[in-house]
């Protein structure tokens, strides 16, 4: 008797398949942004105009793939809310590239500007459907963040990483040296969303095994984070941590911080992992005003140019990309030329300053007043949100977004990371902002208790006589 084998499926059922688990479940394709942040992209020129990666590629699929659903009939659950706050930013970016300097140099600017803070975000939104979508993005920010933090503790422990004081001591992961902070953003974006997801699963409803192994996440990357030697990335994983543990848990957070400082010491003392190197760098936080290095006092004269463009053209900026134009013509003579950025693949380089490295002051100097109130109108709305509705694995919306708040005095959007800053802005918005009326209210931090009726409604009379009838249980 013959046996007949079934076929294989061919390729395009495959990608019907494959389409049809994305529809059902778009916030995977947010989770492999997440994910794809972690490839390198060899990019070695870091001034030209468009810099497009896989994670950008992913992200726009995403995009894609929600607008389908809205040309469908499928509309996405966005309240009025959220349309006035990422509507408000579109129109900032888009009078201000009208009016710009360069109206032509402008419009790439304007098209990342809504990518990164509009479309994006609107996508990440509305692709958070439930609780599960949730935990998959925290999920792929913490599988990233291990990736990256394997790579640069080992690039520390073989000294294979980029130079930092003359020797190749500096975790950078898989991005290199021209994207130094890279490596330390990722890390603290899955050190924060482990911190809470394990902090979600304490009480008697929690996973034990899933906390124990997201605070043996956290404990890890707090190494890695560690020696990248990004004093920024520090600064703004404690004030989020803090943020993060007093939402969940004030006596907690205090124990924390006591037992971390403890660490701290025995770390960087008891052992010598990173002493000299690590607490170097800590020690400069503290004279940044007094007496700052020359990294420093450059990003001090850049926010004084950013400020000084902003003068000249007060209420709509000079245009998206123009603070590069404009920076020799409004700059102190003592600003250096650039930075210098040294590892084994590019050798040595000077990296231009293109930007303030100040979210704010760059909004500012490019967009004007018109768009820092677009701005802030946002950010201050999603984090007031965050902080009043913000609980469960909810409270890693609000660490993140702080974390982004807090980054941007000293650095802004560039490089390969700046798509998580978009994922994170959507996080944010689905736990901040109310859903459209009519709609469900989207993934719930915690599960909701279900309450009984207070009186059951009368079954229904029957036609049957009286003796026939059952009663109910």
């Amino acid at each position: 008797m013959a046996l007949t084998l079934p076929a294989a499926p061919g390729p395009a059922a495959a990608l019907r398949r494959a389409g049809a688990a994305l529809s059902a479940r778009p916030s995977l394709l947010a989770a492999a942004t997440v994910l794809l942040v972690c490839v390198p992209t060899g990019e070695k020129d870091v001034t030209a105009a468009v810099h497009v990666t896989p994670a950008d590629l992913a992200s726009l699929a995403l995009v894609a793939l929600l607008g389908l659903d809205l040309l469908r009939g499928r509309t996405p659950r966005i309240g009025r809310t959220a349309c006035a706050l990422f509507g408000a930013v579109v129109l900032a970016a888009a009078v201000a590239t009208v009016g710009s300097i360069d109206p032509a140099a402008s419009v790439t600017g304007f098209v990342r500007l809504t990518q990164v803070f509009v479309l994006v975000p609107t996508a990440v939104l509305c692709a958070l459907r439930d609780r599960t979508d949730q935990r998959l993005i925290l999920g792929s920010f913490v599988l990233a963040a291990l990736v990256q933090g394997v790579v640069g503790a080992n690039q520390y422990l073989t000294r294979t990483g980029a130079s930092y004081t003359g020797q190749p001591i500096r975790a950078v992961g898989t991005f290199g040296a021209l994207d130094i902070m890279a490596m330390s953003s990722v890390v603290s974006y899955g050190l924060l969303a482990a911190l809470a997801l394990a902090m979600a699963e304490r009480g008697p409803g929690g996973d034990a095994r899933l906390r124990r192994a997201m605070f043996a996440a956290a404990a890890f990357l707090v190494f890695p984070l560690a020696v990248s030697f990004s004093r920024g990335s520090w600064i703004a994983t404690g004030i989020a941590a803090a943020v993060l543990l007093l939402r969940c848990d004030a006596r907690l957070a205090l124990r924390n911080a006591v037992l971390a400082l403890a660490a701290a010491v025995v770390l960087a003392g008891g052992f010598g992992v990173g002493a000299s190197g690590v607490t170097a760098r800590l020690s400069s936080i503290g004279s940044v005003s007094a007496a700052p290095d020359q990294s420093v006092s450059d990003r001090y004269d850049l926010w004084g140019t950013a400020e000084r463009i902003w003068q000249d053209h007060p209420v709509t900026g000079a245009g998206p990309k123009a603070f590069q134009q404009l920076r020799d013509s409004h700059a102190p003579l003592r600003l250096s030329s650039g930075s210098d950025a040294e590892d084994a693949s590019i050798g040595f380089t000077r990296e231009p300053l293109l930007s303030p490295h100040n979210m704010y002051f760059l909004v500012l100097s490019e967009q004007g007043l018109l768009g820092i109130l677009a701005y802030a109108a946002l950010f201050l709305g999603l984090l007031a949100g965050c902080l009043r509705r913000a609980r469960g694995t909810g409270t890693a919306a609000l660490a993140l977004l702080t974390w982004v708040l807090v980054d941007f005095l000293y650095a802004d959007i560039g490089g390969t990371t700046t798509v998580l800053t978009s994922i994170v802005l959507g996080l944010a918005a689905r736990t901040a902002l109310p859903a459209a009326p009519g709609r469900a209210a989207g993934p719930l931090p915690a599960p909701a208790v279900p309450v009984p009726s207070a009186r059951p409604r009368p079954a229904p009379a029957s036609p049957a006589p009286a003796l026939a009838e059952v009663p109910s249980p």
